[in-house]
């Protein structure tokens, strides 16, 4: 009997030894999802894929493993991901926190999942929603084929736009029940106006980083993007949920960096303004101060929050959590309190930046983006003290690829400081100083349309001699052509300084405003203010 037990076991290793290896998963426990084919741009089945799960050609669409404990009454989940990033994020390694769960998660809770790769993918260019709405809505309908029922939708960041997209421009409205959005920008990001100004361009384009879905994700481009979605007839056949952040991630992190510019727009998850999150015809979920902008689509930190959402087909107030309200908007006038420059660097010749320092600023926060890993910066105070980086990194979010050199000043020598900059090799920068606890200036620009110009105003400039001020508007057009106008001063309260802003066609125009001048006790004073505007037809 003995002997007859080994004979059984080793034939039941070798049987083991040459059956098909199954890929599994990042935690070990489950499965990757399998691709089960491809759609293209239209829509149309292309051929079906081998296992295993990691292809990332656009229009490939994965299934994950069905659980021991799978519940059908529970519509299946498709997830759908942001900008420059791919279907295996849902199960792989994050940018800070570790291995993403969420896959994990939903199928420990019984729910049956897909995932579709976007045009984002390959790690190429960025789509914009229409694009990748389009390919999106053919794999939605495949996927529904597939389950044989309607899915829910959980999309992070840029994936809730390229959701909609999908849904109410192509028709795929038809195969969802409800989309659930983690940090999504549906009225864009100023990080991204920051990436498309006059300043940015020199390192953009050395960095050959500037795509159709970068851009889309300009303040002005989403005001677009939500006057052609919002009104469509398809805009509420489908339920919306949101939910937002308002951490920045580790300390010095590219989101650390990213919150502290966008906090004077308001709360934020290090990439996305709060209020930026909300749809007008959407339930908000939550607001969560313990979560930043690559946190909130981990499943181990959200999907107890959204799985009342998820459980079941259609809108119930016995299972679904109250409606909470997102962060308003600072107010129609932008707070900012930054200073920009940016341009080529000479090679092996040191370029000196300027950077004016008024009193009560509490901190000030130099941050130099280049192409180059191995550009010097040097910071040096009005008294001579030298300052190196604390930090180097790579950026991740719209200027990805560039190397980020970070110097923190606390309670900044009042004067003129000076960044110098030395690079051996054909290299470009871009500066950003940003003012912490300092209130000087708002810009408040009303909407706009091609046939009437609108006067854009400055305003809270009580501490500034406007006797000393100058400035002057520089303006990206939708072909990229940049023009400069001038600021002219009134004596008007509301309004110490005043520009004319026109289009001659309708789209997006990239408005960067200089400043520069003296405070009222004597000392130097400057701000940029950027932001970008839709002008209508």
């Amino acid at each position: 009997m003995r002997k007859r037990r080994q004979v059984w076991l080793m034939l039941l290793v070798s049987v083991l030894l040459i059956m098909p290896y199954q890929t599994v998963g990042a935690t070990g426990k489950i499965p990757d999802p399998q691709p089960m084919g491809q759609v293209s741009f239209d829509g149309a089945q292309m051929e079906a894929l081998p296992a295993p799960g990691n292809s990332t050609t656009p229009g490939t669409w994965f299934i994950g493993a069905t659980p021991a404990n799978a519940d059908l009454s529970k519509p299946p989940i498709v997830f759908v991901q942001g900008l420059h990033s791919r279907a295996q994020s849902w199960w792989e390694e994050t940018n800070y926190h570790g291995v993403n769960d969420m896959y994990e998660t939903a199928y420990n809770k019984g729910y049956r999942t897909a995932f579709v790769q976007l045009y984002d993918a390959p790690g190429g260019d960025a789509a914009t929603p229409m694009d990748n709405g389009r390919l999106l809505a053919g794999m939605l309908e495949k996927i529904y084929n597939h389950f044989g029922q309607k899915v829910n939708i959980v999309a992070h960041s840029k994936g809730g736009p390229d959701s909609q997209a999908a849904l109410i421009h192509y028709g795929a409205y038809r195969y969802v029940n409800k989309v659930v959005t983690l940090g999504s920008p549906h009225e864009g990001s100023h990080l991204a106006d920051l990436a498309y100004s006059s300043w940015a361009g020199w390192l953009a384009a050395l960095l050959g980083k500037q795509d159709p879905g970068t851009y889309s994700l300009q303040v002005g481009e989403m005001a677009k993007y939500r006057a052609q979605t919002d009104n469509h007839a398809n805009a509420r056949l489908n339920k919306y949920y949101t939910a937002a952040g308002t951490s920045w991630g580790p300390t010095f992190s590219a989101l650390a960096l990213g919150g502290a510019y966008l906090s004077q727009y308001g709360e934020n998850d290090g990439l996305v303004n709060v209020w930026s999150t909300d749809l007008p015809y959407g339930t908000h979920l939550f607001t969560a101060s313990d979560l930043d902008h690559d946190e909130i689509r981990i499943g181990r930190a959200v999907f107890s929050k959204i799985e009342s959402v998820l459980r079941t087909a259609t809108a119930t107030s016995a299972t679904e959590p109250k409606a909470s309200q997102p962060s308003a908007a600072v107010n129609s006038a932008d707070k900012q309190e930054t200073f920009v420059r940016g341009g080529a660097l000479p090679i092996s010749k040191q370029l000196v930046q300027q950077v004016p320092v008024e009193p009560g600023v509490k901190e000030a926060i130099f941050t130099v983006r280049t192409k180059a890993a191995d550009t010097q910066v040097t910071l040096v105070s009005p008294s001579g003290k030298v300052l190196k980086p604390v930090l180097k990194s790579k950026d991740q979010a719209f200027f990805r690829g560039a190397t980020v050199q970070v110097i923190r000043v606390a309670k900044p020598e009042v004067g003129n400081w000076q960044v110098k900059l030395l690079s051996k090799q054909k290299d470009a920068y871009l500066l950003t100083t940003h003012f912490m606890g300092k209130t000087t200036v708002e810009l408040d620009l009303p909407a706009l349309n091609k046939q009437s110009s609108a006067e854009l105003k400055l305003k809270g400039l009580e501490s500034v001699d406007l006797a000393s001020l100058t400035g002057k508007i520089k303006v990206v057009d939708p072909q990229g052509q940049v023009k400069e106008m001038a600021l002219n001063k009134t004596k008007k309260a509301d309004a110490t300084l005043t520009g004319a802003v026109s289009g001659s066609q309708a789209g997006v125009y990239n408005i960067t405003v200089e400043l520069s001048g003296k405070t009222k006790d004597g000392q130097p004073y400057a701000r940029t203010l950027v932001k970008s505007v839709y002008i209508g037809k």
